[in-house]
């Protein structure tokens, strides 16, 4: 069960070590761009390329889905980046269903932990799998493996390293509760524990009161994807990459830029300045700052 391009590699793997995989679970089509044409998940594309079953149902607990996923007899179900399953679902095989997390359980448990582990400056972080139960994130741990957070990752490249480690580990999974002798160790209780929410479009606003580390990360942990952004002269920028500059001390208020209109955009944060290297202004396409000016101004 699964639905983005994350989900590919493990079901790859899966199909070219001849475990038996009796049925696909993705989302529904969607309709996308100006001619509304429909759109396959990158899963269901995996799928029809190694002449799996799909299945996409809309409801969950549809009585007439609950019974087609039954008449497949599976006894093991694996879930990477799919939405929440009801008990009906999840419960369903013999030995259960596992999933693949892209963290270091109990820590960032939620839907966006690559993006989270970077915004907090992490590290290092990971890939988990692990049985599902009632709550959320927080069934027995199978097996996890470790990666290091590079000063210089993006959630793009990590997100790249994450998905591979994660493929792999989901067939280290496979082959070993096939061979019956895996672990299940319950997630440890009474630690503070880091989330990982939902990131939405105004989650995403830079703080420039906050300091020059934590808005790299926080750019980090953004890029490219949905993408950090602020507002200058009432427009909104997508910010790519940014790094720390050395600046004297100076009496600017935090969020005011400097600029030549040349070679540089910097921005004060509460401790110094930041450079903005790559950037993407509103209605244009993303680029380096010096490109933008050799036809712009700010």
């Amino acid at each position: 069960m699964g639905t983005p391009e994350f989900a590919v590699p493990a079901l790859e793997i899966l199909v070219k070590n001849k475990i038996n995989v009796v049925a696909v679970i993705t989302a529904p089509d969607r309709t996308q761009g100006r001619g509304q044409k429909l759109s396959y998940s990158p899963v269901k594309e995996c799928a029809l390329k190694y002449n799996l079953l799909v299945l996409q149902p809309t409801n969950l607990k549809a009585p007439e889905f609950l019974e087609e996923l039954k008449s497949y007899q599976a006894n093991l179900q694996i879930v990477v980046a799919f939405r929440m399953l009801p008990e009906s679902v999840w419960a369903m095989p013999a030995i259960g269903t596992f999933n693949l997390h892209a963290s270091l359980l109990p820590q960032y448990r939620g839907a966006a932990p690559i993006n989270w582990a970077i915004i907090n400056g992490e590290k290092e972080t990971g890939v988990t799998t692990f049985f599902l139960k009632h709550e959320i994130d927080t069934g027995s741990i199978i097996f996890q493996e470790k990666e290091i957070i590079h000063e210089d990752d993006t959630v793009g490249t990590l997100y790249e390293r994450l998905m591979k480690k994660g493929a792999r580990l989901v067939l280290k999974t496979v082959k070993a509760i096939e061979a019956d002798d895996y672990p299940s160790i319950p997630q440890p209780q009474h630690i503070e524990v880091k989330h990982a929410p939902k990131i939405f479009k105004e989650t995403c606003e830079i703080n420039w009161n906050q300091p020059t580390q934590k808005i790299i990360d926080f750019v980090r942990g953004l890029s490219p994807y949905p993408a950090a952004w602020t507002k200058l002269n009432d427009k909104v920028y997508k910010i790519f990459k940014c790094t720390e500059v050395y600046s004297p001390q100076s009496t600017v208020d935090s969020g005011q830029c400097t600029t030549d209109n040349k070679t540089y955009l910097h921005v004060k944060a509460s401790d110094g300045f930041i450079s903005i290297d790559e950037f993407q202004p509103e209605g244009k396409r993303r680029m380096s700052v010096t490109d933008f000016f050799r036809g712009n101004k700010i």
